[in-house]
């Protein structure tokens, strides 16, 4: 989405469930707009929080005028058949992007199958065609976002495929998240960046105060975390995890909002708030 709408909108990390909300991303033109809706991936749920998830990926399907199913070269189909079967019943029309293409003629896949050009354009066929047995009536189309291949036709096609409506949002308009949305995705992101195993996945982040002035933003945000002993591993030994984790986010969100920033995080223990819906709805993990 963010190469489509030609702006950051989503936090992207090599880790998987970074995405966690349903986000739109605005393409506007002279003759058309497209609202793209980034969900979260697909998942079996584990607590209530990928419940949410979920619930935020199911919604996709029913209000959009065409599904773009985005894949990997190495994802593997069967994890996620119940929600394939969804997608199999849609009207709508589906197209089904398989992304990393790149990483086939490269080597970085995870595989040593690819010998030059012919193998990776072998494992790309077989890809194809497993896609195709389990959602015969998507068009598939093979591209590289890290790299902008084939997003030029992808974008075309969902043109050619959209009814025609009146526009929905403003045309200076980019998204329909709030300045501190942005905000805790970017720390958010750093932390996916910078610690290890379950400590990203047990954290969210809040904005407490965002004063916007000419020539800069004063930002103060609370990290919260599940455990005593997660608390202690943000902040790291005199302060130092969290230190780098502030001036990293600080120079992406200067770079985001384009201005100065000044930020303090503070660290706090919310123990179990991935399983209580109470805390969920707080933090915006409601699909209603």
């Amino acid at each position: 989405m963010n190469q489509l709408v030609g702006e950051r909108i989503s936090i992207a990390t090599f880790k998987a469930q970074t995405t966690r909300h349903r986000i739109m991303g605005i393409v506007n033109t002279p003759d058309m707009q497209i609202v793209f809706s980034d969900t979260p991936g697909v998942l079996k749920p584990n607590y209530k929080l990928q419940e949410s998830m979920l619930a935020f990926s199911e919604s996709a399907l029913q209000d959009a005028d065409v599904l773009l199913y985005v894949t990997d070269v190495v994802e593997n189909p069967e994890k996620n058949m119940d929600f394939l079967e969804k997608v199999q019943k849609m009207t709508i029309p589906v197209i089904l992007l398989i992304n990393k293409i790149d990483e086939l003629s490269n080597g970085t896949h995870g595989t040593h199958e690819a010998n030059g050009p012919h193998g990776a354009q072998q494992m790309l066929g077989d890809i194809v065609a497993r896609w195709h047995s389990l959602l015969p009536n998507a068009e598939i189309l093979p591209i590289s976002a890290k790299n902008k291949f084939g997003t030029d036709i992808l974008l075309k096609r969902i043109q050619e495929l959209l009814p025609d409506s009146p526009p929905f949002f403003d045309k200076d308009q980019l998204t329909d998240k709030p300045a501190r949305f942005f905000v805790s995705e970017i720390i958010r992101e750093k932390i996916l960046l910078y610690y290890d195993k379950e400590i990203p996945y047990s954290v969210e982040v809040r904005v407490e105060r965002f004063k916007e002035a000419e020539n800069y933003i004063h930002i103060n945000a609370t990290i919260y975390v599940e455990r005593d002993s997660q608390k202690g591993i943000i902040i790291g030994h005199q302060g130092v995890a969290l230190k780098k984790v502030c001036t990293e986010a600080r120079k992406a969100l200067e770079k985001f909002f384009g201005k100065p920033i000044f930020i303090e995080v503070f660290v706090k223990v919310d123990k179990d708030w991935r399983s209580n819906q109470r805390e969920l709805d707080a933090f915006g993990y409601n699909p209603e």
